[in-house]
């Protein structure tokens, strides 16, 4: 659905804060929108932390919630799953689809060969489009706050190009021969290819996270031919296989990423800066070192 949005779209009746409620597909996009959004909005993630959201299933809750939105946040490219089906359940709400414009990178190989990596956010660079869309989106929701959501966007896109800059030089500093990333998910194709990393997964995204024999065969192959010294895996998944990947090839199994969900406040990636602070460190950890 495009983004249309107008004053009169504004339905505050079930929202408790009496501001427009704008609801977001993940966590993720909660922490960007509210960056945005300041105090004029009501920033909600359909979706909670710890999810699996590619084959999330809503709930009749999420449904009764998303009915009194004044915009709903998805990210695009295929990654929410569910997202067309819940929309149109939800009734008229307005839509903006943050990749929207956006070229896409490629999945290679697997049973998603040619489809668009969906994970944008994992590159600060271009995390930055994403609160564009979203200042954009805001200020043609709420028009009289324009100038604080540019303002705010401003101030975060600041932050984002500060991220970019640590991730470029921290990542630089490792050896070339080490700066290969395997993860569970090949969640990292837009940050390996903006900071000079290479990428193996054990699937290409988690809606197709079955383990074959093929594909750990594989992966431990590289990792022996590449004398790659670590693996990681992420939140919203089961270490199990990677640790097994880990057991086979020799590698240490050195942590979980944070990639489409936030931890709790008290976790080590409650906003989408952190996330990116916490992934840096345990890559840090795992390739930085002399094997």
């Amino acid at each position: 659905m495009p983004l249309m949005v107008s004053c009169s779209s504004i339905k505050n009746e079930s929202n408790i804060s009496g501001k427009p409620l704008v609801l977001t597909t993940f966590t993720v996009l909660a922490d960007m929108a509210r960056n945005v959004a300041g105090n004029r909005l009501s920033v909600k993630s359909i979706t909670k932390q710890g999810a699996e959201i590619h084959g999330y299933k809503p709930t009749p809750s999420d449904l009764v919630q998303a009915s009194s939105a004044s915009l709903i946040v998805e990210n695009g490219f295929g990654l929410e799953l569910w997202a067309e089906k819940f929309i149109s359940s939800a009734g008229d709400i307005p839509t903006v689809v943050l990749s929207e414009g956006m070229k896409p990178l490629l999945i290679e190989g697997d049973v998603y060969s040619g489809k668009p990596n969906p994970h944008v956010w994992m590159s600060p660079k271009r995390a930055i489009y994403y609160v564009d869309k979203l200042v954009l989106a805001f200020s043609k929701l709420d028009p009289s706050g324009s100038d604080i959501y540019i303002r705010n966007g401003n101030a975060y896109k600041a932050k984002l190009q500060k991220l970019d800059d640590q991730l470029r030089k921290s990542l630089a500093s490792i050896k070339p021969s080490k700066r290969v990333l395997v993860t569970c998910e090949g969640a990292f194709s837009y940050l390996a290819k903006d900071y000079g990393m290479k990428e193996a997964y054990l699937w290409p995204v988690n809606a197709e996270s079955q383990v074959t024999p093929k594909r750990m065969s594989r992966l431990i192959a590289k990792i022996k031919e590449k004398n790659i010294p670590s693996v990681f895996c992420e939140s919203t998944v089961s270490s199990k296989a990677q640790r097994e990947v880990a057991r086979s090839s020799g590698a240490r199994f050195v942590g979980t990423f944070y990639v489409d969900s936030l931890s709790k406040e008290d976790g080590p990636a409650p906003t989408l800066l952190e996330l990116h602070r916490h992934n840096l460190r345990l890559i840090r950890e795992g390739l930085a070192q002399e094997n």
